[in-house]
């Protein structure tokens, strides 16, 4: 677009000077430059009241809504969160850390000035009005890759728990962070002890999951460092693949650590300061280095509820490789070990419902396709270790379930589940039972 433009505007320009030298459209000089002449007065004083106007804003309040142009190269609507003095610029120079209001909330960053298109400074519309206004230009593709964002939801909290939650976890204090090999971006913000408030990077280490402000605190660390797995059990190993049950009492450190990790990928409403009730299974990928975190989840060790999971989460660089459905598939065969049904913490997020869906509907109707003659929800729960509530609902959102003289009939039609298998998608990587070396936890309830 940039080049077409400058050569239309060369072209132009050209076109009078050609015309002084042919005679017959002499005649026509005075009035052609003239016009050319009004023409660029007018472009200037338009110019000028533009840039007046733009700098008649700045600096850009807190709650303003404006285009800025994100990582794709296309202008996108933003709104400002919070904004920052850049002590090196001029008087009005801000850094603005703004959030895109088509996207998840772990996509706001800071942005500078020239990321912005001040001429779409436009004053703050009604909150409702707004998110109705944007949903309805949003492309049923763009809600789909939104919603595939959206990690952990709120829909617990009534609405100034959820001003509150947003006002204290608004800018994300944390930009990056490296552990082993990789430099992440985090998504949210997380409760870091006051003294990393200057930090924008941290240096994990990748066994202990002690955290440092610099490299070579890091690269020290490391020298002493005796771990190179998780402190706990190796309950599981199956090719490169190691699974380590965590007391949170034992290693209360590790486990506190680990809470602030996972808090930079998970939006929810706290973290847990009390590891002592939790036990945390942490998923590995081993090589001849050690065994290196790809993600984790968290369970009560002891649940009114019947939860067999309260927090999961697989790291972004491994993220889309099975490894969340292990996790899901996993926290199963524990519930089946103890002898116990089980389900995950609720509330879910829309995207945590969508994966527990998809396993549930896969585990079910595979069932269903292998068994002969009639089947019960009670003995689908006693297979599973699914809890009857969540195959009832699964059953249901598939239109497999009847009600018949008084009670819940199975309709299970042959190519009926292959379609919803198939919609389900592929099942992940499969916990391999024989190689899992577990006892239920014993500890005083």
């Amino acid at each position: 677009m940039g080049s077409s433009a400058n050569t239309e505007t060369a072209m132009i320009i050209a076109t009078p000077a050609s015309n002084h030298n042919n005679p017959a459209t002499n005649g026509g000089d005075a009035n052609q430059n003239h016009t050319s002449g009004a023409i660029l007065a007018l472009t200037n004083s338009e110019s000028d009241a533009s840039k007046k106007r733009r700098m008649g804003v700045l600096p850009l309040e807190v709650g303003t809504r404006v285009m800025c142009q994100w990582r794709d190269g296309k202008y996108h609507p933003v709104k400002v969160i919070e904004r920052r003095k850049n002590y090196n610029g001029g008087h009005n120079d801000y850094e603005y850390y703004v959030h895109y209001t088509e996207f998840n909330r772990r996509l706001d960053e800071w942005i500078k000035l020239e990321q912005l298109d001040l001429d779409s400074v436009e004053c703050a519309l009604d909150e409702k009005v707004e998110d109705k206004v944007t949903s309805l230009k949003m492309t049923r593709h763009q809600k789909r890759k939104i919603d595939e964002t959206h990690v952990e939801g709120h829909e617990e909290l009534d609405a100034a728990s959820l001003r509150e939650h947003e006002e204290f976890t608004k800018v994300k204090n944390i930009a990056t962070i490296e552990l082993g090999k990789y430099e992440i971006e985090t998504w949210y913000f997380s409760p870091f002890p006051p003294e990393y408030n200057d930090c924008v990077k941290l240096f994990f280490c990748e066994f202990c999951l002690s955290f440092m402000k610099r490299k070579e605190q890091l690269q020290r660390h490391m020298r002493k460092c005796d771990l190179k797995h998780p402190p706990g059990d190796e309950i599981y190993r199956s090719s490169t693949l190691s699974m380590f049950e965590v007391d949170g009492k034992k290693n209360k450190v590790y486990a506190q650590n680990l809470c602030y990790l996972a808090k930079l990928f998970l939006d929810h409403k706290t973290l847990y300061y009390d590891v002592d009730l939790f036990l945390f299974y942490i998923l590995c990928e081993c090589d001849d280095r050690g065994c290196h975190m790809v993600g984790y989840f968290s369970k009560e060790k002891h649940s009114e509820e019947a939860y067999n999971l309260a927090c999961i989460l697989t790291l972004p660089p491994y993220q889309r490789k099975g490894y969340g459905k292990f996790l899901i598939a996993f926290s199963y065969e524990l519930s089946k070990k103890e002898g116990k049904v089980g389900t995950p913490e609720r509330p879910l997020s829309d995207l945590g419902l969508v994966s527990y869906r998809g396993y549930w509907t896969r585990i079910l109707l595979d069932i269903l396709k292998k068994h002969k003659g009639n089947i019960s929800i009670k003995e689908l729960s006693d297979m599973t270790a699914i809890k009857a509530e969540d195959i009832l609902s699964t059953l249901q959102s598939l239109e497999l379930i009847q009600y018949r003289k008084g009670q819940h009939v199975i309709c299970a039609d042959p190519k009926v589940l292959d379609r919803h298998l198939k919609a389900a998608g592929r099942g992940g990587l499969d916990v391999d039972v024989s190689k899992m070396i577990w006892t239920p936890y014993k500890g005083q309830s």
